[in-house]
């Protein structure tokens, strides 16, 4: 007498390509109408700003122009004469904006980290210079004259081994 083989269903199959089906349908977006969309766009109305990355050595800053808002000048959460104490750092800073005449036209938010504080005068000044041209772009001529667009690519020359830093080799001693 031969024995044959039935296949059979195995119980747990038929629940799990269910369950699948079911995360498939749930992970499509619903379609919304076009009404409700456009509701959707005028609730979020963007805030208009141009930014700018400014750098010089190891720091960055990113520089945020709103042309709305209460016109004040912010450094990592702080004004601008708490960041940078000395005035020279303050000139430095704003000296793109009193070029162009632009000193009370925006509200300008910055991000900096990195360098010294004197390096992260210069690259909030290279950072606002961008934004200025994105800006306007008929400014381009004057900042690029004025030497506020280009970006000072000195950086730290890195430390070799066998030596004390970049070039210092250990002091030589003859006995």
């Amino acid at each position: 007498m031969l024995k044959t083989k039935t296949k059979t269903k195995k119980p747990g199959k038929e629940k799990i390509v269910k369950k699948a089906k079911e995360i498939k349908e749930e992970k499509k977006p619903k379609k919304q109408s076009k009404l409700a969309a456009e509701q959707a766009k005028e609730i979020k109305k963007p805030i208009k700003y141009f930014e700018g990355i400014g750098r010089r050595k190891t720091t960055g800053a990113r520089v945020r122009l709103f042309t709305q808002g209460e016109k004040i000048f912010l450094v990592n959460e702080k004004p601008l004469e708490k960041y940078f104490p000395t005035f020279e750092l303050q000139q430095i800073t704003l000296s793109p904006l009193q070029k162009m005449n632009c000193l009370d036209k925006f509200r300008i938010s910055v991000r900096v980290k990195g360098g010294g504080i004197h390096s992260q005068a210069e690259a909030v000044r290279h950072g606002i210079t961008r934004a200025l041209v994105l800006f306007n772009p008929d400014f381009k001529k004057k900042l690029k004259k004025a030497g506020y667009l280009t970006r000072d690519p000195r950086m730290r020359e890195r430390k070799k081994f066998g030596l004390k830093r970049a070039r210092r080799a250990p002091q030589w001693q003859k006995r």
